[in-house]
């Protein structure tokens, strides 16, 4: 199964590799022959393997779950002062990045109701810079989970990507695993929490979008969460 935001990509990807293959055919001498076809089988084959959309089954009792939003590899875990965006206080971030290698299709971490949704067009420092979470292309969005926890999960482009896509808006009720976008050739997600909430995993681990278990979210309010009432971003 390939992602269909990969389509248009797909698409020129194969013209060009027709192309090239025919030419090299044609054209090109002996062993260089060879090597025209092989380039052509390796481009294609690659920009399919980036696109590639395999299923996920997020595990039982995941209306309870913080699942992972991307496939990748934790690369860091930090206590923030105050995320100004939507928590509006002191947070836990985890950090996950995807190497080129890794499937780049996204999904939703938790279920809630979203109420933050936005864009921002921005720089295109390497995924892995600390840095990258508030300078680089990103979108930024804010669920609510029906125990009344706040997730905010950022798409951040890395250095080799220029094209953020998202299917989810504002008012949008959302499940854990449940499929939204995808960012092209190398990036990174960001997952913003409350520190009451407790990761599982750690620096180092590699997880799988929709399916490993981030941390376990409470099934009543917090009692700093009740008494924020529920309001809708816009910018």
């Amino acid at each position: 199964m390939l992602a269909p935001e990969g389509y248009p990509i797909i698409g020129g990807t194969t013209l060009v590799a027709v192309l090239l293959a025919v030419g090299a055919y044609y054209w090109l001498p002996g062993v260089w022959r060879l090597v025209g076809l092989l380039l052509a089988v390796l481009l294609l084959g690659f920009v399919l393997f980036f696109f590639r959309d395999p299923e996920r089954r997020p595990p039982k009792g995941a209306e309870a779950l913080l699942l992972a939003p991307a496939d990748g590899k934790v690369v860091e875990i930090v206590d923030v002062d105050h995320e100004p965006v939507y928590l509006k206080g002191p947070a836990r971030r985890l950090s996950i990045f995807l190497s080129p290698l890794d499937v780049h299709v996204n999904r939703v971490p938790a279920d809630g109701v979203v109420e933050l949704v936005r864009y921002i067009s921005g720089d295109y420092l390497v995924a892995w810079h600390p840095k990258a979470s508030e300078q680089n292309e990103r979108s930024e969005i804010g669920l609510r989970h029906p125990s009344g926890t706040r997730v905010l999960f950022k798409q951040i482009a890395g250095v080799l990507a220029r094209r953020i896509e998202f299917h989810l808006q504002e008012g949008d009720t959302v499940h854990a695993g449940q499929r939204f976008g995808i960012v092209k050739f190398g990036s990174r997600m960001d997952v913003l929490v409350p520190p009451h909430v407790r990761f599982d995993v750690k620096v180092g681990d590699r997880v799988r979008a929709g399916e490993t278990v981030l941390a376990r979210l409470v099934t009543t309010r917090p009692a700093v969460e009740a008494a924020d009432t529920p309001r809708r971003h816009n910018d």
